[in-house]
């Protein structure tokens, strides 16, 4: 291990301990304002869980980043971290995005209302000259114009935020998501020698750590559980499509090109899109509004399948991995556009012997669709 690495693990272990810190100052905060998610038709708890577990994700972050740069920059004189315009405006985008969650989770915002403030967040980095500027020969396309790079990283950085936010629906899945989403980025920076952005995400991986115990392992009904509501999701499904777009834009001088990191960055966060776009297709079949809330969503259907949640939680994240271990062995063998299309099936394929199973336990394959 070289003393780079360390660094990396210090901000990792900071983060955490932050975590471990604030987490139960936050239950207790929610206790006392009673500030809890309610149980309700759609939802799976039963009881009221506080809700405000990300507010900390950020504050944790920044500071096990900042005093890790600092470490950093002083055992390493001449090759200090160096922050781009790219930086600051993401900074400033996730502080709003961050902001809106917050106010989400403690007044409510209409759907879009939040979609407006994602839009801007996800302008201001086009605007900073980070775009999606290469779909390296998906669909046959290479290189694309700016006036289309724009609109399509809008697009895709509001996608990415809502279908992390919208896999927030069982203990544990939006958080182990984000982790290995994190992870699989966290080794494509650290392949690139970036530095900066490898020890901002492990950062962000650390105090996951600490939340993810409670999430799980906290007693619900003496109120030790927490949510990490709109202020952690939106935050980590930013901060998750920040890292894709800067993996994926096509800039030698800032980020060596690496077939293996764009297949990676595809796979990591495959699930949730998919997950995202099945459940679109069905409101529109079924002439349902695109923003009312369901329980279709792939755990929804895995429980009605008859799992517990753990268990639900566990074939998910043996389907992420599956995903990016399939995709990795067709690296050399087929096209983006041959690998999309296995992906495609391969998701159908789960989820037809998903509806097998909900048939047999006797229960609708679609729900709330009338």
């Amino acid at each position: 291990m070289n003393q780079q690495s360390i660094y990396i693990i210090i901000a990792f272990c900071l983060s955490a301990i932050c975590g471990i810190i604030t987490i139960p100052q936050i239950i207790s905060f929610c206790n006392r304002k009673k500030l809890y998610d309610t149980p309700n038709a759609r939802k799976i708890h039963k009881n009221s869980i506080p809700r405000l577990g990300g507010v900390c994700f950020l504050p944790s972050m920044l500071l096990a980043f900042l005093i890790g740069t600092a470490f950093y920059n002083n055992s390493f004189e001449g090759r200090q971290l160096q922050f781009s315009l790219w930086s600051v405006y993401f900074f400033i985008s996730l502080l709003l995005i961050y902001a809106t969650g917050i106010i989400d989770d403690l007044t409510g915002i209409g759907a879009k209302t939040k979609f407006s403030f994602q839009i801007i967040a996800g302008l201001l980095l086009p605007v900073a000259g980070l775009y999606i500027n290469d779909l390296y020969g998906f669909c046959g396309i290479h290189e694309i114009p700016y006036w289309i790079g724009v609109p399509l990283t809008i697009f895709v950085i509001v996608f990415i935020v809502n279908a992390i936010n919208l896999i927030d629906g069982i203990d544990g899945l939006s958080a182990s998501v984000s982790f290995i989403a994190l992870a699989g980025f966290l080794f494509c920076f650290m392949q690139a020698e970036i530095k900066a952005y490898s020890m901002l995400i492990a950062s962000m991986m650390g105090v996951l750590v600490p939340f993810f115990y409670f999430n799980i392992w906290g007693n619900e009904k003496k109120k030790q559980k927490i949510f990490m509501g709109d202020s952690g999701s939106l935050t980590l499904g930013f901060i998750l499509a920040f890292l894709y777009v800067k993996v994926t834009m096509n800039n030698p001088r800032v980020m060596p090109f690496s077939e293996t990191s764009i297949i990676l960055a595809n796979s990591l966060l495959i699930v949730p899109a998919l997950d995202v776009v099945r459940v679109s297709l069905v409101r529109f079949k079924h002439h349902q509004p695109m923003f009312k809330a369901d329980k279709n969503h792939i755990h929804h259907k895995l429980m009605r399948a008859g799992l517990s949640q753990h268990q639900t939680l566990l074939t998910i994240i043996g389907l992420i991995f599956s995903f990016i271990i399939l995709n990795l062995a067709l690296q050399h063998l087929v096209s983006l556009t041959i690998m999309a299309v296995i992906d495609i099936l391969v998701w159908l394929a789960f989820h037809a012997i998903i509806n097998k199973m909900i048939i047999k336990q006797g229960k609708s394959v679609f729900a709330n669709i009338s």
